[in-house]
């Protein structure tokens, strides 16, 4: 019979350190949100200060560093501040587009007519609820549901409708269509009547599918136009504007907002190097007044100055920990941009997307000594400004193939020729995929049929033949 006994089984689980946990908050943090984190921290721990320190001498004489009272048993030893970012290259950077707000613009526009109060609710609810591009996207139920439960007005599909062609009627053309056919059509009738402006509007009319699908000689042959006549028309609508809802910005939505790179890249005398700009991050440093407090307690009973000390130092370690998590944040951002840019250094030189190698998150960790969690925080939502033009950090990461002499080359490279060969071809006898493959192979490109369809998708470029043209 097996001996039984019975035995303690011991594992090990790794816990994350206060500090550890605040780093890899901060790391995940882009530009435009560390700002705000850091405000959020100087107004929870009282003992962070962002005011700027007085010109006028402290009692005592001169400042007080927490590095010379580190002899106090109560107060842990590292300095009152912290100035990590060094001279902003770029203080006057702007964040937003000061641009006419597209529902006011809208709302302006309302105001001119005469309306009675009522109907004036109903367009101003259709323009409350137009999306980003202009389009009211809700069905007819659902608004009149809106417009008895939110403003008491019961109304009929008909009156809707009618209230609706009056934002249909605002600028810019297109405003409140329901969908692509309406917006095109809206933007049609709002132009000038000429022959071919009339022709356009019967084929989006009667053909707009046909139209969708580039069936162009079904069109002409239904409707008797010559190739001329054809060619017309689709110069016409193909300047029309699907998005008419973006002509203007609004100020303060999201879409509006423009990208703060966290890094800017330099490059003076062929020496390729970046800057970090702290926007409007503050410099944190620790409150006077709670040294003081420590000082103070000396004189104190025993029981008074530990009292003190044990609020002031959990306030002091919290402080700490997270102006330690801002060096770590700051060094951790540095040194993967710096490997990106010593892997990628050919592009970053030249500018030239087909230079871009294959590069994964291990190469980066492998270079740096970070994790791959890591890394992959840092390249999440981070950009990099260059002469050339802004890039998100996940732009220069791809995975490789081999060309036709044994070269790794990256997918980005790939692409890059893709899209170039679609754009220099003959519009009126576009490339399929199949011969996609053979276009790219002669440029020394094996790439398999399936996976030239995957980069087309990507692209956002369409088929060949929703690609031909007449």
């Amino acid at each position: 019979m097996a001996k039984q006994s019975l035995g303690l089984t011991q594992t090990q689980t790794q816990k994350l350190s206060p500090l550890q946990l605040q780093t890899i908050k901060l790391v995940e943090l882009a530009a435009q949100d560390l700002e705000q984190r850091v405000r959020q921290e100087i107004e929870s721990n009282p003992v962070l200060d962002d005011s700027p320190e007085s010109d006028s001498p402290e009692e005592g004489g001169k400042e007080v560093s927490l590095d010379e009272l580190q002899q106090d048993d109560y107060i842990p030893d590292y300095k009152t501040k912290v100035n990590n970012w060094g001279k902003d290259p770029r203080p006057e950077y702007n964040t937003f587009s000061v641009k006419e707000s597209f529902l006011q613009s809208l709302m302006e526009q309302l105001s001119f007519r005469n309306l009675d109060e009522q109907d004036y609710k109903i367009a101003a609810f259709i323009i409350g609820s137009l999306d980003d591009d202009g389009y009211l996207r809700r069905d007819f139920s659902s608004l009149v549901d809106d417009l008895a439960f939110r403003a008491n007005i019961e109304i009929e599909d008909e009156k809707l409708e009618q209230i609706l062609k009056i934002v249909q009627s605002f600028d810019p053309p297109g405003v409140g269509a329901r969908n692509l056919r309406e917006c095109l059509l809206l933007q049609l009738k709002a132009a000038r009547q000429s022959e071919n402006v009339q022709l356009a509007t019967r084929v989006l009319e009667k053909y707009f599918d046909e139209f969708a699908g580039k069936h162009y000689q079904k069109i002409m042959s239904s409707m008797g136009l010559s190739e001329e006549q054809m060619k017309a028309v689709l110069k016409i609508i193909t300047r029309l504007n699907p998005a008419p809802g973006g002509q203007i910005d609004d100020s303060y939505a999201d879409a509006a907002e423009q990208i703060m790179p966290d890094f800017i890249l330099c490059d003076d005398d062929k020496q390729i190097s970046f800057v970090m700009p702290s926007y409007n991050i503050p410099e944190i440093r620790v409150n006077k007044k709670y040294v003081e407090m420590l000082q103070n307690a000396k004189g104190g009973t025993e029981k008074e100055r530990k009292a003190a000390a044990t609020f002031v130092k959990e306030k002091l370690d919290s402080a700490k920990w997270f102006v330690e998590a801002l060096k770590q944040r700051q060094n951790t951002l540095s040194k993967t941009m710096q490997a990106i840019i010593d892997f990628q250094y050919d592009f970053f030189a030249s500018g030239d997307e087909c230079k871009l190698k294959p590069m994964i998150l291990e190469d980066i960790a492998k270079v740096t000594g970070f994790d791959i969690s890591t890394i992959s925080r840092v390249v999440n939502s981070k950009y990099i400004e260059t002469p050339y033009k802004i890039y998100p950090l996940k732009y220069f990461f791809s995975e490789g193939l081999v060309n036709k002499n044994g070269e790794e080359i990256s997918t980005r490279e790939i692409k890059k020729v893709l899209q170039q060969t679609i754009d220099s071809e003959n519009k009126h006898q576009p490339f399929t995929d199949e011969q996609l493959v053979k276009v790219l192979a002669d440029k020394g490109y094996n790439v398999a049929r399936r996976t030239i369809a995957k980069y087309r998708d990507q692209l956002g470029i369409p088929l060949a033949r929703l690609r031909r043209e007449l």
